[in-house]
């Protein structure tokens, strides 16, 4: 008992403390984007997502899942952290130099020839990333998010000034460059000072072999999702406009601020947590219902509510220049709505070692997507983004299938936790469009929403989801959760 209430309490912390790295630092960057959104153009965005795809190729490879190895191994060495560090850097100068001379290909491709040097200069943060990846996995495993807030909220602010004052200037699209390599560089000084670790010793085959074991399987599946991910902005860049890439780009950002933020800081301390009890399968599939709900009950109304305040949000924070981003971003909020159902499944098979069945899953998933996609391309930008939600639904399907092998919580009871939630969120959806309808003025309009989706949305959810309500007011400083819970008479 005792050890599962001090499970409990590192799980809430670390809950706190990685939700106020996650979105005060998506917060901070949302505000600069939305600055920088009004001085630049559709087209900007565009020349920047254009070599993202081949940006987090070098990614993977850079880490090649042996942060997560890292952070699962119980029995961690010296020699598993040092050969790691080694890795990470050899794979960064290798990628860097891979970027930097097959950059003006990637130019010709795209017919852009700005972004010969847009790749050189980009490649960089990735190169600077290297050197500081083993201390962010030592700190996600020792469930320290509180440094790592830190870090990343001042990592932020700096860059996301830097962007400003440059787009300011009048250096366009370089002030996105510039504003990334900015904040990766401070993150990567602020993780040295703050990290007791130091490279010492030698590389180790014998920790290679094990960090490679189950590393490369996480490889093959980040290469898997980062191809298919990036299908789209391929696609639309190559086949359609800048500003249509511009627009599909910027809604991805914006739809994925809750869902993918909320994901990562749930996945960041609920993969450690859940490694401690990977045994004890009882156990890990109640704790593991619990995450699923609570994830559920915090993402799908932020998501919905989102996408049907997804016009007067669009026209009050980026303009009128970005009216195309509208019913992309609407519809991305539901696809994206399935995000972290999709992670916390696929964490399971981690918890339980299984990346060849994390890779098996990657697989099928990516034949079905492409498929879903190369049927929707002909129909154009819209098409394509509303292809994502059947793909998104589909994979839940598979990405179910060995979680209920593994411990017994599959698709229809995942689907039964979850339901309830998805029925009183989109009753919350309903309400708003059909207020927007009969709103003219944007600006009212956009405050009203968030009036009637946060007050619809916890009284449905007092009545008929209380439990669930009250995990979420538990996770709250007792301060905060006293003041709410007496508004709530609850």
């Amino acid at each position: 008992m005792a050890e599962e209430e001090n499970l409990k309490s590192k799980t809430k912390k670390g809950l706190f403390w990685s939700a106020l790295e996650r979105f005060g630092t998506q917060g901070i960057s949302a505000l600069f984007a939305i600055f920088l959104a009004r001085l630049l153009s559709p087209e900007d965005y565009g020349l920047v997502a254009l070599p993202m795809v081949f940006l987090s190729l070098a990614q993977c490879f850079v880490d090649s899942g042996f942060a997560s190895a890292l952070i699962r191994k119980s029995d961690l060495k010296n020699e598993d952290i040092t050969t790691t560090f080694y890795f990470n850097i050899i794979a960064g100068f290798v990628c860097y130099w891979i970027l930097f001379f097959t950059s003006p290909l990637i130019a010709d491709f795209y017919e852009a020839p700005i972004l010969t040097q847009l790749l050189k200069v980009s490649a960089l943060g990735m190169l600077i990333g290297s050197f500081c990846t083993v201390q962010q996995a030592l700190l996600t495993k020792e469930i320290d998010f509180k440094r790592q807030a830190k870090i990343s909220l001042c990592a932020s602010v700096v860059g996301g000034l830097i962007g400003v004052t440059l787009a300011l200037l009048g250096f366009g699209v370089w002030a996105l460059v510039f504003q990334a390599l900015f904040a990766q560089t401070v993150r990567a000084i602020l993780l040295w000072r703050t990290s007791k670790w130091r490279p010492h010793g030698k590389w180790s085959n014998e920790s290679f072999h094990y960090l490679w074991n189950y590393g490369s399987k996480m490889l093959a599946s980040a290469i898997l999702d980062t191809l298919y991910v990036n299908i789209n902005p391929i696609v639309i860049g190559k086949l359609f406009s800048k500003a249509d890439l511009g627009n599909f780009t910027t809604a991805n950002q914006f739809a994925a601020l809750p869902s993918s933020n909320l994901t990562g800081v749930l996945q960041r301390v609920t993969f450690p947590v859940l490694s401690t009890i990977q045994n004890d399968d009882e156990r890990l599939a109640r704790n593991y219902r619990k995450i699923l709900r609570l994830s559920a009950f915090i993402v799908f109304p932020l998501m919905m509510g989102l996408s049907s305040a997804g016009a007067p949000f669009v026209r009050v924070f980026l303009g009128d220049q970005w009216e195309g981003c509208i019913i992309l971003l609407q519809l991305a909020c539901f696809y994206m709505m399935f995000y972290p159902i999709h992670a916390i499944n696929l964490d399971l098979l981690m918890v339980k070692g299984r990346s060849d069945l994390f890779l098996k899953l990657e697989i099928l998933k990516k034949i079905m997507g492409v498929a879903v996609i190369v049927i929707a391309i002909p129909h154009g930008v819209v098409v394509m983004v509303a292809s994502g939600i059947v793909t998104s639904i589909l994979a839940l399907v598979i990405n179910t299938h060995y979680t209920g092998k593994l411990i017994n919580v599959g698709f229809f009871k995942q689907m039964k936790d979850i339901m309830p939630i998805i029925i009183i969120g989109m009753i919350m959806w309903g309400v708003i469009i059909l207020f927007n309808c009969l709103m003219e003025n944007y600006y009212i309009a956009l405050v009203c929403d968030i009036i009637i989706g946060v007050v619809l949305y916890v009284a449905l959810s007092k009545i008929f989801l209380r439990e669930d309500l009250n995990e979420v007011l538990q996770m709250l400083p007792a301060s905060i959760r006293d003041r709410l819970g007496h508004m709530l008479n609850m």
